[in-house]
């Protein structure tokens, strides 16, 4: 059964741009309530922790740079099949393949400046949600 939560992170493009609230809008009118959310930054040593399944991967270095490079916005979205309805509001990682009326579509730079971050199941939802959020917050 899917979950009821999941975990994005507007990143440092879309902050820089000014794009929370026009993002947070188009999550709220595609029926999500957000029940945590934060501004703050990560340092390198974070980033790295956060994405360290992809330690091995080429881009590794060059994205723990880039998320490290500006201030991000944290949030847990609550709603009934929320990673899935979330991972298509959202659109394809690379904005030039993402449907029309997506997030990374309208707000997007390239596919490593894609606006946001949607966890890609329930578990990593959970993961990564208690690593911005403490696990004894009730919301």
């Amino acid at each position: 059964m899917a979950g009821n939560r999941t975990f994005t992170m507007i990143k440092p493009d879309a902050v820089a741009d000014n794009n929370i609230g026009n993002i947070t809008a188009m999550i709220e009118n595609a029926g999500f309530r957000i029940v945590a959310a934060k501004l703050t930054k990560l340092t390198p040593e974070k980033a790295g922790q956060f994405y360290e399944v992809h330690k091995e991967r080429p881009f590794y270095a060059d994205l723990c740079k880039y998320m490290s490079s500006g201030a991000i916005v944290a949030m847990i979205l609550e709603k009934d099949n929320a990673v899935a309805d979330f991972r298509k509001l959202i659109g394809a990682t690379n904005p030039a393949n993402a449907e029309e009326g997506t997030i990374r579509k309208k707000y997007a730079k390239s596919i490593e400046a894609n606006a946001v971050h949607g966890s890609d199941s329930d578990e990593n939802a959970t993961i990564e949600g208690n690593f911005f959020f403490a696990r004894t917050e009730q919301f």
